[in-house]
């Protein structure tokens, strides 16, 4: 293997154990949240992250989306360029505050949040921009263990702080919560917002900041898009059905994105290494890893459905009013799957700086979903937003896929085997529903099929496997 195949593998093993790590501190902690939250009050401290999200686009101006095809452009003023780019986004951001607090009164009355709560949000988003920057730098750097270090730092934090204001803030214990988990990455984000500075010494540059308006902007409908089909469920539930739905559906979908420590790992490891290959031509060893790297993902998904039942009954012990929430996870487990497979042609979109397609492509699916949504909520519960975020992923991979291979005329990837394999996973994904209802013995079947298909998986891909396991006992052999 290559060392630049190398440092991809060993720094996606490594993604891949610091974010098992950091998701087991919050599996740990999460009966001690659904403990001492009631349904109402966790919905509404996870709606204000929705809200965070959301106003962070506006604020950032996406210009984060630059940084991976800079590394390329600036490889040797990255520093410079990286320090420019968090000039432009606090600069707009502090803007953004100095309006916000003007007006506050109505802010607060449209979000519905007191207005001390509307203070700490938009203030956070002037600094918060600053880690992400960090995180992406190390990740293009191939510097691994500084972004694993920041997670985790990141996780403890908002953990420990959380537990903590929730028992100072006992009346109304969501704002202890929102509060743990704002001001850790705050405090990481003022150290950071310095330590860019100094490195990089720029902060005003006009040739970097047009260069990351130009690719980041067109992207802001794009992440606007992202959030509705990640968290527009969630304050639509709110409105349409109640807080207590809204807070079994998020607690269901924040079981089922543990997924997303798998495949976003995957994906951390992968993109500076397929941008460099992209940069050099190598179409054939860019298709013979990802065929790899979906069957893993196919894997993962549905080992994940199977185990989940009793993951979230694990989870929360004493909470058995969100055991009900279960029936949300193979669909949202699905639409990660979905949304791994598509981030792959987004990557190529990135790469050849056209933002714009992105962004019509991500905006058709959030329609998509708001209609469905609008439709099936009434009817069905908050159980059917987890179905429309399947479908709504599933057709932003379609979508992408016509904008790579169709208008940018790009063939990067062995399309048709990565949605023969999506095809697959979802008919069986869904198909294992069936065995989701209670008792040992549709536990155990849903066990024993399960047996059978990684038996089946491993005979079929014993090479691969054979391959992955050798090179991860060797790597954690050196240590």
């Amino acid at each position: 293997m290559s060392e630049n195949g190398n440092r991809v593998l060993k720094s996606g093993i490594w993604y891949t154990v610091s974010s098992v790590a950091i998701r087991a501190v919050s599996i740990i902690t999460s009966p001690i949240y659904t403990g001492m939250l009631t349904t109402d009050n966790y919905g509404r401290a996870n709606i204000f992250n929705s809200y965070v999200e959301l106003f962070n686009i506006i604020t950032c101006l996406c210009v984060v989306y630059s940084i991976g095809r800079a590394k390329i452009d600036y490889r040797e003023k990255f520093d410079e360029y990286v320090s420019a780019l968090q000039g432009l986004s606090s600069s707009f951001a502090f803007a953004v505050f100095v309006i916000a607090m003007i007006f506050r009164e109505q802010i607060s009355g449209i979000i519905k949040y007191e207005v001390p709560l509307v203070a700490a949000l938009f203030a956070y988003l002037v600094i918060f921009p600053s880690v992400q920057y960090m995180q992406e730098k190390c990740r293009f750097e191939y510097k691994y263990r500084e972004n694993i270090a920041i997670s985790l730092f990141t996780c403890i934090g908002t953990v420990v702080l959380s537990i903590a204001l929730m028992y100072l803030f006992n009346d109304e214990r969501y704002i202890g919560k929102i509060l743990g988990t704002i001001l850790p990455t705050f405090m990481m984000g003022i150290v950071f917002y310095i330590r860019i500075l100094r490195k990089g010494k720029v902060f005003f540059n006009a040739k970097y900041w047009r260069y990351a308006l130009r690719i980041g902007i067109p992207m802001i409908p794009h992440a606007f898009a992202l959030v509705v089909l990640a968290q527009i469920d969630r304050i639509m539930i709110k409105n349409i059905c109640s807080d207590a739905d809204a807070g079994l559906y998020t607690y269901g979908y924040s079981i089922a994105t543990i997924l997303s420590i798998f495949t976003n790992a995957i994906g951390q490891a992968w993109l500076p290494w397929l941008n460099e290959r992209l940069d050099a031509g190598d179409r054939t060893r860019i298709r013979s890893m990802q065929k790899k790297l979906v069957l893993l993902g196919c894997f993962l998904t549905l080992g994940f459905i199977t185990v989940a039942p009793e993951a979230l009954m694990i989870l929360a012990p004493r909470g058995r009013a969100y055991w009900v929430a279960k029936w949300v996870i193979p669909p949202v487990a699905l639409g990660t799957l979905a949304q791994y497979f598509y981030t792959n042609y987004v990557n190529v979109e990135l790469f050849y700086k056209k933002t714009p397609i992105i962004a019509m492509s991500s905006i058709m699916a959030a329609v998509v979903n708001y209609i469905l949504n609008y439709l099936m909520l009434p009817r069905f519960g908050y159980i059917a937003a987890a179905y429309t975020t399947l479908v709504s992923y599933a057709l932003l991979m379609v979508f992408h896929y016509v904008a790579v291979n169709h208008v940018l005329k790009e063939r990067v990837y062995a399309n048709m085997f990565m949605f023969t394999a999506m095809v697959i996973s979802g008919a069986l994904g869904i198909a294992m529903c069936v065995l989701y209802r209670d008792g040992v013995r549709m536990a155990v079947l849903r066990y024993c099929v399960a047996a059978v298909a990684l038996t089946a998986f491993v005979i079929v891909r014993r090479n691969d496997a054979k391959m992955l396991t050798d090179y991860i006992r060797k790597r954690l052999g050196r240590g």
